[in-house]
């Protein structure tokens, strides 16, 4: 994560004190997919909101995208998962959502990220 989303997360969540959850951000940030139903016979595949702040969703993006390019634990995740046959964007999206609730966990702990992958 670099300064740009750094600063961009700051200011959207006015210093992680209006958005307190990870979840809460993904569903901010239109990465969180929602269900939909209808009664009981009525039922459609999971999809993001098109009400997101599509500025940080662009940004959280181009951060996926950075980061499964990297020999990493995120870019194993991906492509584990893309070989088990997952839609490709389906899982960049959960790669957003793990950067999200990367960036709370550190903010909640207080600590900085120390990658502890080792790769043989």
């Amino acid at each position: 994560m670099g300064k740009v989303i750094a600063f961009n997360m700051l200011i959207k969540t006015d210093g992680f004190t209006t958005i307190t959850t990870p979840r809460q951000m993904a569903c901010y940030a239109g990465i969180a997919p929602f269900d939909f139903q209808s009664g009981t016979s009525i039922r459609r595949r999971p999809k993001v909101s098109s009400m997101a702040d599509k500025e940080l969703k662009k940004l959280l993006h181009l951060a996926a995208m950075s980061a499964i390019r990297l020999e990493n634990d995120l870019a194993i995740y991906f492509h584990r998962k893309v070989e088990e046959g997952k839609n490709k964007m389906s899982v960049l999206n959960a790669v957003r959502n793990k950067i999200i609730h990367r960036i709370y966990a550190l903010i909640k702990n207080q600590t900085i990220y120390k990658n502890n992958l080792v790769l043989s």
